[in-house]
């Protein structure tokens, strides 16, 4: 948790001077979630798969659901400590206007692991590229957003059927708009407006969770788990043109998540 405490620390100090200054934070609120997933997997041969997956989520406390999601992608085991591993995912989603709007994803992964007994850890470290469909304004939001996740996962091999594990997991945006300006407090809005390129760099999410894999067979698996998502993330408002900042906010919330997935591999 210290090491947590301090990369949150380091985030902010890459915050530019005016969201220091004049941050306003919005707690968008709590929120239960559900997720339901199935995954093949299929072994071409020895250390290379191949695997599809398709998802679907509840939000708003199970009461609707909002997202849906198709996943194809393949791994690669390199060797005993070394996997490597790319995806691509497009996925449809309800924005805060209650629209679909699809979106496409492509993930690539250096995992390592070690296995110290009946213990398994490892480290994941994504670089996640989402391509925005439709209309976006460029200066409020990138095309191609670029995150790094940042996942260590622990889990334990000492029963025959059940592997028990729990991981925490960061995720840093890398190419978020960045701006310049003055609040002017007599009049209640900025000036000296500048909009300085795809460049802020900050930490807008940790998960933590706990997880149970339950394994029926060698080809059959269910895996149940429990997370927690603390989110904070810059939202820009500026006029098309870009000359203009409306406002400059950051949302924060807490989001806990229950999930079932089932896996089939071959």
């Amino acid at each position: 948790m210290r090491k947590i405490g301090y990369l949150i620390a380091a985030a902010v100090l890459l915050f530019p001077p005016v969201a220091r200054a004049q941050q306003e934070t919005v707690d968008v609120g709590d929120d239960v979630r559900g997720r339901l997933s199935v995954e093949v997997d299929k072994k071409l041969v020895r250390g290379l798969h191949v695997f599809a997956e398709g998802e679907l989520r509840a939000y708003d406390n199970f009461s609707t659901f909002k997202r849906y999601a198709g996943t194809l992608g393949m791994s690669y085991k390199v060797n005993s400590y070394l996997k490597t591993g790319v995806s691509y995912t497009f996925f449809n989603q309800v924005n805060n206007d209650g629209e679909w709007v699809p979106r496409h994803r492509m993930n690539v992964d250096l995992i390592g692991s070690l296995r110290p007994g009946l213990w398994h850890i490892s480290l994941r470290e994504r670089v996640q590229i989402t391509n925005k469909t439709g209309y976006l304004n460029p200066y409020q939001e990138v095309r191609n957003l670029v995150a790094l996740r940042s996942r260590l996962k622990v889990s334990y091999n000492g029963f025959v059927r059940f592997e028990p594990y729990a991981f925490v997991e960061i995720r840093t945006l890398l190419n978020d708009p960045r701006c310049s300006a003055t609040y002017v407090t007599s009049t209640g809005a900025y000036s000296d407006y500048k909009f300085l390129g795809y460049n802020d760099i900050y930490l807008n999410r940790v998960r933590s969770a706990l997880g149970m894999e339950w394994k029926l067979s060698r080809q059959h698996a269910f895996d149940f788990f429990l997370f927690g998502d603390w989110c904070r993330e810059k939202d820009i408002d500026t006029n098309k043109e870009g000359t203009k900042l409306k406002s400059l906010t950051w949302e924060k919330g807490f989001n806990t998540t229950l999930g079932v997935s089932y896996k089939f591999s071959f």
